[in-house]
This record gives structure tokens, sequence and C-alpha cells, in this order.
């Protein structure tokens, strides 16, 4: 099981890693349409459109590192009082009732959805705009099976902290 986790963690923090460097490509994007729009007086529907590519991506690719690193939304108001004992029972719950079926049905609906993109070579409606609509359909499923996994993860962390470790 330790080794199932240290796997996963792993993966989603070299994930991690690699997708910040997206950050640094959306700023440099945003700070050109700024200089286009606001000092040269004109602006492409293309960087508009990679902004929020990269935005996207960002957030999409990023959901299990986030989730690894705990950094996700939560309600603290009774989870923060609780032992880790009673964090875990409340994290294998959620991990086994919530997060796996919801991840489940996103990424069978999202892998269909980018697919026919893909089929489609399906672009931006917009003139000018980017090409391959498909590579932002596809993270959405890419970014659901990094938090399904993270979401194991998880899970196995809950299951030996409630089982495995020593009373609290």
């Amino acid at each position: 099981m330790d080794r199932t986790i240290d796997l996963i963690d792993k993966f989603n923090e070299k994930v991690g890693n690699a997708v910040s460097w997206l950050t640094v490509l959306m700023v440099i994007t945003i700070s050109l349409d700024v200089v286009f729009r606001y000092i040269l007086k004109f602006s492409f529907i293309w960087i508009t459109e990679l902004e929020i590519y990269f935005f996207g991506m960002l957030f999409l690719l990023g959901s299990g590192y986030t989730f690894k690193h705990e950094q996700h939304v939560r309600v603290d108001v009774f989870y923060a009082k609780l032992s880790k004992k009673g964090r875990a029972v409340i994290n294998l719950i959620g991990g086994v009732l919530f997060l796996l079926p919801w991840c489940v049905i996103v990424l069978m609906s999202s892998w269909q959805y980018a697919y026919r993109s893909f089929l489609f070579k399906e672009t931006s409606p917009q003139p000018g705009g980017l090409p391959a609509l498909y590579i932002l359909k596809f993270c959405l499923f890419l970014g659901f099976f990094f938090l399904l996994v993270q979401g194991v993860s998880s899970i196995l962390k809950s299951v030996r902290t409630i089982f495995l470790s020593k009373k609290q």
C-alpha cells in the first residue's frame, strides 16, 4: 500500500511541477496581450484564447497536485477540530462516496466530448481563433484522471491511518 501511495504522490508531484510552468507562459501571454491592446491599440483573438487555454490547462492539470497538497476548497468548520483518525474517516467516506464516482462520471463523459472534438478537428468558432480546441477538451479528461489517481492515494492514506496506525 505504501509503495502505491508513494508512486501516485510522486507522479502527481511531477505533473504539478511540470504544469506550473504554464503559469509563466500565461503571464507572458497576458503581458503581450496588454502591450498589444493598450499600447499598440489592437489585439488578436488567438492571444485571448491562448490565455484561456493556459488558465484552463493550469487549473485542470494541476488538480491532482492541488489535492495532494490539500489546497483544494474545503469547509473546515468541524474537520479541523477532528483527530487525525477522524479526518481520515471523513476523507475515506468523501473519497469513496463522492470523489471517485464523480471522477469516473466526468472521465467517461469527457472522453467522448474530447474524442468527438478530435474526430471533427474542432477549432475555435471565432475568426482568427486557435485551432485544435480538442487539446483543451482532452485536458478536462487528463485533469480528472490526475484527480482520480490522487483520490486513490488519499483513500489509501485514510485506510492506513484508520486501520494500521496506533490508537489515537
